[in-house]
């Protein structure tokens, strides 16, 4: 039932009389007055217009008679309240017979003089139309809440101020709240500590309207305490102002993928170390052949990194030869791919690598298929088959690797914790490294002796190693220092309960035939991102921790601070007076003999540098010698050393000795262009013969040059100067390159000398290093001799010349020059 269109308003007005009945007449309600017969007395035009009644045929009519006993039954209640003498109202249908409305109307009662009701005055009003908005939101709102509740992934509303509105069934379901507990926190309650900054930062980008959404990772805490890994998708509703009201959030579980990506992860870590580990050579390419990667022996046998050679064609990295006819064979990886089989070298074949050595060498080719077996690239296996390939494979192990614990040693630290930072970045996790030190292990020593000792440390690994169950790893960084790397940290509270574990069983090393030992340890803690983002830095601050946990003169375990920074203040330190000491005289060259092994008359000397003010040695070598390397200022030092020594040199021999030195040189020296005009110049300079003079460098110097550095030491060669192979054994250099390189003398490295008499491996290692460079006419001096037994094994080996403290340790000039004086023969009683 709809209201007629009103008739025409009259331009002219009622008198001053008439506006009582003129605004009943026109009012948009319907008036009337029921006497207590609910019989009507009055009823205004405008139920004309609504019931299409005459208002005059209603005089004296019921009320149940006009409007219906359904209609009259609807209002029974507020017209009984209304004859009570109260006040009502109703809302509610109202029918005329054609169509259905929806009014509201008020009942006010009319009392006589005696108080008693006599009628009652009516007002209704048609709401029929909001009426039909309010059901229209009512069923959209019940079918946005139906969808919210019964999603299949979690939602919720959430206020500006991060408290829980709403949430659905699902949510309840994955994080294991009830609704009523849900609504009584605000999502920072149950969000994990570690996601809660990245969280709220994009909650105030999304206040200040610079996101209208988001999408962000996060983890929040099911009630039970473990992490839940969620996807959130976040939307922000306005009101008429832009003023925010709530968010939206579709909240998925994402931890079982998670699970999936951490052991794919996994799997391809173990990959990894697996073929970084394994001892063959290994490349692999893309479907058109071009370079991927090459693990650590493919990069050794090639002389290519594994980033120089990314992106290149495989027959430019991969060269091979026939070894009968010299002539090129075909890369057995095309065959494999393009025949989609394993494919393997047949006959004898040589390996070039880039300097144009060639290597014998046995291959196996084969195609990489993804998931669905379709070729998605290739991948080469090879290994050196020449005599020299066991022990280069044993050479390289005992350099990695402690030869008292089998600990990875300090030379691959920096390459694991740089794989655990690139873990932990890609996961976004962090990472902790973990400097340990027995505190006053040397009184094991003095007390048991040091064969003891050596028991007691490998008791001691045995206990680590006992707690570190998973991929955290354990290397000795040297003597009684360890070191423990947390590759993958879920919070930094576990870094301290390991701690604290470590030190209990650490504490409680046992040996047998040793009274109890009671060890303490100190641990120094550095996180990965939070106080340093490369391998040096975290090892620097860890080392802080440590010094800071021993300055307290108690033993436990400290995380860095930047408060403990002094280390990197002892530096600076280091650094500005080294900078003064040249012009200040304060560094000085002492020097080492060598003597012949089967005569022991002196037959050289290595200058080694020193620092003293005042008398007193300002810093070791191993202190300030790294501080000039990384500031360059090892360059104009460098050229001072080499200026002293052969100044040296030449007044020894204007005294009747003439004594070759020996200077080690910087590989930022080395590799400066004008390295040899400086060289050349010195050498004029102090009329030195060139053949007393040598140079001492060290294998990756050599191996890593490339062709100019094989030039420069032809050039050096040709001028007279010796060149001399330093820490020989500690990289990877066949012994059949060295024919290729202008070299007259190979250092054996002291790692190999001090385990000679105690390992058989390093034994036979060391005698077949002594015996094949005789057999390429190179002299061989063994440095860090020490005992009586070590000279008698490499004299009886072959070692033409032996250095080390059994011999004399490193000594101002005038007191070399007194040894000069003394009798020619100076081993040592047998």
């Amino acid at each position: 039932m709809r209201p007629h269109k009103p008739a025409e308003v009259s331009p002219s007005l009622p008198d001053e009389t008439d506006w009582p009945a003129w605004v009943a007449h026109g009012a948009p309600a319907l008036l009337a007055y029921l006497d207590h017969e609910q019989r009507f007395r009055y009823a205004n035009e405008t139920h004309r217009r609504w019931l299409g009644i005459d208002p005059q045929q209603l005089i004296g009519r019921r009320l149940i008679d006009v409007i219906g006993p359904r209609n009259h039954e609807l209002a029974s209640v507020a017209l009984d309240s209304a004859y009570a003498g109260h006040t009502a109202s109703y809302e509610g249908e109202l029918y005329n017979g054609r169509e259905r409305r929806y009014a509201r109307g008020n009942f006010e009662p009319d009392f006589d003089a005696g108080g008693r009701v006599r009628g009652i005055f009516t007002a209704l009003v048609d709401i029929t139309e909001r009426r039909d908005l309010e059901l229209q939101l009512h069923e959209s709102e019940q079918r946005f809440f139906g969808a919210f509740q019964h999603a299949a992934i979690g939602m919720a509303l959430v206020a500006p101020d991060s408290r829980w509105l709403r949430v659905n069934a699902a949510l309840c379901a994955m994080l294991g709240y009830h609704e009523d507990e849900f609504l009584s926190r605000t999502t920072r309650d149950i969000t994990h500590p570690d996601d809660i900054a990245a969280s709220d930062s994009r909650h105030e980008q999304m206040l200040a309207g610079e996101l209208e959404s988001c999408h962000i990772e996060k983890r929040y805490f099911h009630k039970n305490g473990d992490p839940v890994h969620v996807q959130l998708s976040v939307s922000l509703v306005r009101d008429n102002d832009s003023s925010p009201l709530y968010f939206v959030v579709q909240i998925q579980n994402i931890s079982q993928r998670k699970a999936f990506e951490d052991a794919l992860h996994r799997e391809r870590e173990l990959a990894e170390v697996t073929l970084r580990s394994i001892g063959d050579a290994v490349i692999t390419t893309d479907p058109q052949l071009c370079i991927t990667s090459l693990n650590p022996i493919a990069e050794a046998m090639t002389v290519w990194s594994s980033i120089e050679a990314q992106g290149r064609p495989i027959e430019e990295i991969f060269q091979l030869f026939d070894a009968h006819d010299g002539h090129a064979v075909a890369n057995p990886l095309r065959a494999a791919i393009g025949h989609n089989s394993i494919v393997d070298l047949v006959g004898k074949t040589l390996l070039r690598h880039r300097h144009g050595f060639d290597t014998p060498v046995e291959d196996s080719s084969a195609p990489i298929h993804d998931h669905a077996g379709n070729v998605i690239g290739g991948v080469l296996v090879f290994h050196d088959v020449s005599e020299t390939r066991a022990l280069a494979l044993k050479m390289i192990h005992l350099t990695q690797h402690d030869t008292l614990t089998g600990l990875p040693n300090r030379s691959q630290l920096h390459g694991h914790i740089g794989q655990a930072i690139a873990t932990a970045n890609r996961r976004q996790q962090r990472a902790a490294l973990l400097y340990i030190d027995i505190d006053n292990f040397k009184q094991v020593n003095e007390l048991h002796g040091h064969a003891a000792g050596d028991q007691v440390l490998r008791a001691f690994t045995a206990q680590l190693q006992r707690c570190l169950p998973g991929d955290e790893l354990l290397s000795r960084y040297g003597g009684d220092e360890f070191v423990v790397l947390l590759p993958h940290l879920e919070n930094v509270g576990e870094t301290a309960s390991l701690c604290q574990t470590l030190i209990n069983q650490g504490e409680q090393t046992r040996v047998d035939g040793l009274p109890e030992l009671d060890l303490h340890l100190s641990i120094g803690i550095s996180v990965y991102p939070d106080d340093a983002t490369e391998p040096e830095g975290l090892l620097q601050h860890a080392e802080t921790a440590l010094v800071a946990v021993k300055a307290q003169g108690l033993h436990g375990y400290r995380f860095f601070t930047a408060s403990m920074n002094e280390r990197t203040q002892a530096r600076r330190r280091i650094e500005t007076a080294l900078r003064q000491a040249l012009s200040r005289h304060e560094l000085d060259l002492h020097y080492q003999p060598k003597v012949e092994a089967q005569s022991g008359r002196i037959v050289g000397a290595e200058a080694l540098l020193r620092w003293y003010a005042d008398g007193h040695e300002q810093y070791k070598p191993d202190q300030f010698i790294p501080v000039a390397e990384d500031t360059g200022l090892i360059l104009p030092i460098g050229a001072w050393v080499l200026r002293q020594a052969c100044r040296q040199a030449q007044r020894w021999l204007y005294a009747g000795h003439a004594i070759p030195v020996s200077v080690n040189v910087s590989p930022l020296q080395f590799q400066h262009a004008e390295f040899y005009h400086w060289l050349d110049e010195v050498l004029d300079e102090s009329g030195l013969d060139a053949g007393l003079l040598e140079l001492e460098l060290t294998e990756r110097m050599v191996m890593s040059g490339g062709d100019a550095t094989t030039g420069l030491l032809q050039r050096i060669k040709r001028r007279g100067v010796r060149l001399s192979l330093d820490d020989f054994g500690t990289g990877y250099c066949s012994l059949s390159y060295l024919k290729h390189f202008p070299i007259d003398a190979l250092k054996i490295d002291r790692v190999f000398v001090h385990d000679l008499t105690s390992d058989r491996d390093t034994a036979t290692i060391t005698s077949a290093i002594i015996a094949m460079a005789r057999g390429l006419d190179k002299e061989v001096v063994a440095e860090g001799v020490e005992t009586r037994e070590q000279a008698a094994f490499l004299r009886q080996a072959g070692c033409s010349q032996l250095q080390g403290f059994l011999f004399g340790a490193p000594m101002p000039t005038d007191e070399f020059q007194r040894l000069l004086a003394e009798p020619a023969r100076i081993l040592p009683d047998p």
